[in-house]
């Protein structure tokens, strides 16, 4: 039974496709509400324009509840007095008067799909970005207020893009077409894949070739106050009705949690399991070599490439990705935080400090990003770390290519590109990079599109020549990079903004996390340096879920820890077996027989009589009788809980039937 659980629970992950459902539905393991999906906005006539497009502002409230109170009540209005058109968009908005976090809204938010993030960054909204000030309109465009924003969460849809196809000027229509620069908060916040030739795998399936989504609920993160927002989309031309929105609207809000708890933002300490990594070290030597070959050849014209890895994180209990990108954002100044997640799908969630680009009418700004130190513990070591950054000839080469790149690709569309500062150092919490601005002006609105479908991939993520770098890149690479180092952000109106997806990772419930870095290869680079430095770009990642073995005090202590590595030995030689099939069952079955002697050796070390035959008998259950991932993991971890309730994990172990002790 537990087998035919896990074989289900894969199936499910692997083919997350959805169809309209006239009642919600519930995802993988009943722990996702999906919400009644709405219509497919690529599916229509981008050249026919909706019939109306409106923002309408109610007075403003105190708190979160009362403005799901005047939005209940409005949306009761426009029950009673239908709009007399066969398509449009209009979204409700009721000003707060407090600031609540965006993120910790979303939190409370977990039972709902789909749901997207984004934020800008922070150095912004203290008076760095004033690009960012948004025009918060009644619909006629006149301008009420005027506030800095700071985040965004939405969840529903009331219109989704998605295609298999790669993003197209049609689709770029047919996004712009539900939006107006008379109402700027209308947006659609997405992804679009790196690279749309190479063949989706399982895992990415859900976001198409790309994905994005104006949301039915929204929460608006201000600097100084807040808004809650509902928008409603209907299309008769793609069989929705105003009718069907409405109702689809309202089973939205009826499962909005309306008390928002602070977060903590710390580390959830979670026992890893396994962490294995696509390329392993040794393969990565090879792929790095192999690419220093090529650039070192004259015939070849292969400047650079930037190499991946996808690491597969397996943890003993579920990760939340909202959680997780709370805590980032504490890491995360000086960088955007997104997540995205379709229905019944994985979320993709990151933590870029890289900017794509970022438009405003005609003007359109981006940036260069290359060449990676650690911060130093201090003062004097960091500014050494900062020069040896500046000076490396291998560093200089790396960063000039990303440059001259954008620059390049900016100048055929834009009537002048101005680069200022020409090189620079940008500083993160953990690292700091070689950094230029460029800005420029369009010549006409729809070069954004020209922008879009040309400026991504960058060098910073693909290499140079980019075709070349990319054929590279899909020949080695033995993983899908999905939406890994491809465009990420939103389109509006009269404003557009995309950072690039890299400081990332895909997070699904009962699949763990697969973490992704990726790192620039030039004459000169080394492989093991190389390699360090995606440990240095995922450490953002890991460092949330890194949980030290204790220190065994006694012999009873020991015993206790004993039993968690017998465990997560065994968990791991079963999950070989029950992810990749039967043939591996010869060699797995060898490896049990050469290892079936460690489970009494080390169970029973320094334990009781009685206390070893249990641990021996546990262990060799876990191993004849569970042989589904979900039946392991919830053994092992309830037989932990229940024998030695947190005593050997320390003060901070988190017990989710009692709480933190």
């Amino acid at each position: 039974m537990a087998a035919a659980l896990a074989r289900h629970c894969l199936t499910r992950f692997f083919d997350p496709d959805t169809t309209r459902c006239s009642n919600p539905t519930y995802s993988l393991h009943n722990k996702y509400q999906v919400c009644r999906l709405s219509m497919n906005g690529c599916e229509g006539d981008p050249k026919v324009p909706v019939g109306s497009i409106q923002t309408r502002t109610l007075p403003a409230v105190p708190s979160p509840s009362m403005a799901m109170d005047h939005l209940n009540s409005a949306v009761r209005e426009l029950k009673c007095n239908p709009p007399a058109l066969t398509s449009g968009i209009i979204r409700l908005q009721v000003p707060i008067q407090q600031q609540i976090e965006a993120i910790e809204w979303l939190h409370a938010q977990d039972q709902v799909l789909p749901r997207c993030f984004f934020s800008g960054r922070r150095s912004r909204a203290h008076g760095n970005g004033s690009n960012l000030l948004m025009d918060i309109t009644n619909g006629n465009g006149h301008t009420s207020s005027t506030h800095n924003l700071v985040g965004v969460a939405g969840v529903g849809s009331a219109v989704f893009f998605r295609q298999l196809h790669p993003f197209s000027y049609q689709d770029w229509r047919s996004i712009k077409r539900f939006l107006s620069s008379k109402c700027p908060l209308i947006r659609a916040y997405g992804a679009i894949r790196f690279d749309a030739r190479a063949e989706i795998s399982p895992e990415w399936k859900a976001f198409g070739s790309f994905y994005f989504m104006v949301p039915q609920v929204e929460f608006d993160e201000l600097e100084g106050s807040s808004m809650l927002a509902i928008t409603i989309a209907w299309d008769d031309d793609l069989s929705w009705t105003w009718d069907e929105a409405i109702d689809s609207l309202e089973a939205t809000m009826q499962q909005i949690a309306l008390v928002v708890v602070k977060l903590k933002k710390e580390a959830s300490r979670e026992f890893i399991l396994s962490n294995n990594h696509i390329p392993s070290k040794t393969h990565w030597d090879l792929a790095v070599k192999r690419a220093l070959q090529k650039i070192n050849t004259s015939s070849s014209p292969l400047v650079k490439v930037v190499l991946a890895r996808s690491s597969r994180v397996l943890t003993a209990t579920n990760i939340d990705p909202i959680a997780w990108l709370a805590c980032l954002q504490v890491e995360g100044e000086n960088a955007y935080q997104f997540c995205l997640q379709p229905p019944n799908g994985p979320a993709f969630v990151g933590n870029t400090p890289e900017q794509l680009f970022h438009r405003k009418w005609l003007s359109i700004s981006s940036e260069a990003l290359a060449g990676t130190r650690a911060r130093g513990g201090s003062r004097t070591l960091d500014l050494q770390i900062e020069h040896d950054l500046l000076s490396s000839p291998k560093d200089h080469l790396e960063f000039t290519i990303v440059r001259d790149c954008i620059q390049n690709k900016l100048e055929s569309v834009c009537d002048r590109v101005v680069v200022e500062p020409k090189k620079t150092v940008r500083k993160l919490r953990r690292i700091q990079h070689l950094f230029a601005q460029l800005a420029g002006n369009l010549r006409r609105e729809d070069d954004e599109f020209e922008i879009l479908s040309s400026l991504p991939p960058t060098p910073a993520v693909c290499g140079f020549p980019t075709e070349t770098a990319r054929l590279f890149i899909s020949e080695t690479e033995m993983f899908d990079r999905g939406m890994y180092a491809g465009p990420v952000g939103w389109f509006g109106g009269g404003e557009s903004e995309f950072a690039v997806g890299i400081r990332s990772a895909l997070v699904e419930k009962d699949f763990g996390a697969l973490i992704y870095a990726g790192t620039g290869i030039v004459e000169g680079s080394d492989p093991s340096l190389e390699w360090d430095e995606l440990e240095l770009k995922t450490s953002q990642f890991t460092k949330l879920l890194q949980l030290e073995e204790p220190k065994v005090a006694n012999a009873m202590e020991k015993s206790k820890v004993q039993i968690y590595s017998q465990a997560k030995r065994v968990f791991r030689k079963r999950r070989i077996l029950t992810i990749y099939g039967d043939q591996n069952q010869s060699k797995h079955e060898d490896h049990e027989r050469r290892h079936s002697g460690d489970v009494d050796e080390a169970a029973t070390g320094e334990m009781t009589g009685k206390e070893a035959s249990r641990v021996a008998s546990f262990s060799k259950e876990m191993v004849n009788k569970w042989e589904g991932v979900e039946g392991l993991l919830e053994m092992t971890i309830n037989f932990l809980k229940e024998k030695y309730r947190g005593s050997c994990f320390g003060n901070d172990y988190y017990d989710y039937d009692y709480g933190r002790r």
